[in-house]
């Protein structure tokens, strides 16, 4: 006999409130007020990261409903791009618009976590906007497009504290995604799609025609 199928079940979600107050509308720079835009937001079951125009990421803990801020020491610039990994430490990777790439690893309370925020900076080879950034699974690689075509490699080992950057790829134009697995970086563009082989340091384009 043939199951039948649930029924589906519309839901109407309402804005998060709840976060977007904890997130100022304007902030004061000597005697100029200026207007907060939110420009990039990723999520995970553990944070919601918000980038801002003012160079501030906001992160929800959606465990303790607690709101964290983070930002960038020198020039306030927009933040372009967050990319959130959770595996064995909870991390987080921003971008900005002039290029620069920092990563937060965050406090823990679980036993045997990481237990003092620790950042780590990707040394200034990008010098336009951040587009995309891919974190594989292990938080060991960090991956980082912009909008010049340029894609940056980063190891980073967390127990020496050290982030090791180079550039392993040039496209001819901008990069707007980025995702890693097994050793294979998916990379789109706004003229193609490849995946770049990341060992034999190889490229095989998907499909056969540029996009218009």
């Amino acid at each position: 006999m043939a199951s039948v199928a649930s029924p589906v079940i519309f839901k109407e979600f309402c804005p998060l409130y709840y976060l977007l107050n904890a997130i100022p509308t304007k902030v004061q720079k000597g005697f100029r007020s200026i207007v907060v835009y939110l420009t990039a937001l990723d999520t995970n079951g553990d944070y919601i990261a918000v980038g801002s125009s003012i160079g501030m990421l906001y992160l929800y803990c959606r465990h303790l409903n607690q709101m964290k801020k983070y930002n960038f020491e020198g020039k306030c610039e927009s933040i372009t791009f967050v990319k959130l990994l959770s595996c064995f430490d909870d991390l987080v990777a921003v971008g900005t618009a002039s290029g620069r790439v920092a990563v937060f690893q965050l406090v823990s309370s679980l036993p045997g976590r990481n237990k003092q925020l620790r950042r780590f900076d990707v040394a200034g080879i990008h010098k336009s906007s951040i587009t995309a950034l891919a974190w594989s699974p292990n938080g060991m690689k960090l991956f980082s497009g912009d909008d010049k075509g340029k894609i940056v490699y980063s190891a980073l080992d967390l127990d020496q504290g050290t982030c090791n950057s180079s550039l392993v790829l040039e496209e001819p134009s901008s990069i707007v995604q980025l995702d890693y697995n097994q050793k294979v970086l998916l990379v789109s563009t706004l003229q193609r799609t490849l995946l770049f082989y990341t060992e034999e340091k190889s490229v095989k384009q998907v499909g056969t025609q540029p996009r218009k």
